[in-house]
């Protein structure tokens, strides 16, 4: 019996269905009362294990070997939590003709986001980039965004960030930090437990995400604060997302060559550097918004939509570039080493 597939020809990924599915659940049936402290606390043991899981497949020694290729890796931190950044404050100016100052914040906080580990991966090896480089690039991005995240959050939020205070920054020690160094120190034990059975807990990764959202949107109804989103506001905020996006790829691209980075790396410096990872900031926002997450979220789910269809469209235009060579060996190594990855197509 064949498997079922979904249609190749389809530009939305079934997971962001699911997600947005979710949200529909917690629209019509939020948890309330005795039901929202036990979603709570679900949710909280989830992110948990999500992090310790991320700590587990992420292999020490590729990262270590991927330090040489440090100015690469130095070029995407910087577009990841530089640049974007510097963005997301230049668009404060359009609030609140554009935006209200809710999303304005979600906005703000999607571009404090890591950028993402399996789809810079997969556009990379499709678009016939360094596709180690991009496993490297992603994975540092990723345990860099632990830290530096919530830093800058502290920093560029504050008080406006739905309550974000020393006591969030303390949370993301606990729920993020904590499991994630956890899972680093025993990996030598349970290394091998995970890479055979990574399917599975792929699923657990994408299942304690949607717990997430559920939980999140479900406090956002009871709170009521999705009477602040008009639909006007909502094509704003799309708009806005489209000019960032397109701001991000011009400049990593030619920015890249700027630098006189090969077209391999470049590749990698545009793919990895113009992304938000759904997968890391979800339970991030989560942890820092409280009952506001479901708005903070919502930039960073059109986002990540929006970037998956753009970077598929670039990578297939690469992969005809008269300059591309074959990626020897490339797509292999990809295979071999996603376990660095999130574990879920939606990072």
């Amino acid at each position: 019996m064949k498997r079922l597939q979904w249609p190749s020809w389809l530009p939305i990924d079934p997971y962001i269905l699911l997600l947005l599915g979710t949200v529909g659940l917690a629209a019509l049936l939020p948890a309330r009362g005795n039901g929202a402290d036990v979603a709570d606390a679900a949710s909280t043991a989830a992110i948990a294990l999500l992090f310790f899981l991320y700590g587990a497949r992420l292999s020490t020694r590729e990262a270590v070997d991927g330090l040489r290729h440090w100015r690469l890796h130095v070029t995407v931190l910087a577009c990841t939590f530089v640049m974007f950044p510097l963005l997301g404050l230049a668009a404060r100016g359009l609030e609140p003709v554009f935006l209200n100052h809710s999303l304005y914040t979600g906005l703000l906080f999607l571009t404090l986001v890591p950028s993402t580990v399996q789809s810079s991966i997969a556009f990379t090896s499709i678009a016939r980039g360094n596709v180690p480089a991009a496993i490297c690039a992603g994975s540092f991005s990723s345990l860099a965004g632990i830290v530096i995240t919530p830093l800058l959050a502290a920093t560029l939020l504050g008080s406006t960030g739905g309550g974000f205070s020393a006591d969030s920054l303390l949370k993301i020690v606990l729920q993020l930090l904590v499991p994630f160094v956890a899972g680093q120190l025993l990996r030598r034990w349970i290394g091998g437990f995970i890479a055979r059975h990574k399917k599975i807990l792929g699923l657990v990764d994408r299942g304690s995400i949607l717990l997430v959202v559920y939980t999140a949107f479900s406090e956002g109804m009871v709170q009521g604060i999705w009477h602040q989103v008009s639909p006007a506001r909502l094509a704003g905020l799309l708009g806005v997302e489209v000019v960032l996006l397109a701001v991000m790829l011009a400049i990593t691209w030619y920015g890249a060559k700027a630098l006189r980075f090969s077209r391999e790396d470049r590749i990698v410096v545009q793919f990895a550097g113009s992304k938000k990872s759904l997968a890391a900031g979800l339970p991030m926002a989560s942890v820092l918004f409280g009952a506001h997450a479901s708005l903070a979220v919502l930039p960073l789910m059109l986002f990540h939509q929006m970037q998956l269809i753009v970077c598929a469209v670039i990578a297939k235009r690469r992969s005809h570039d008269p300059e591309a060579q074959p990626a020897v060996n490339q797509a292999p190594a990809a295979e071999s080493r996603i376990a660095v990855g999130t574990g879920t197509r939606s990072d």
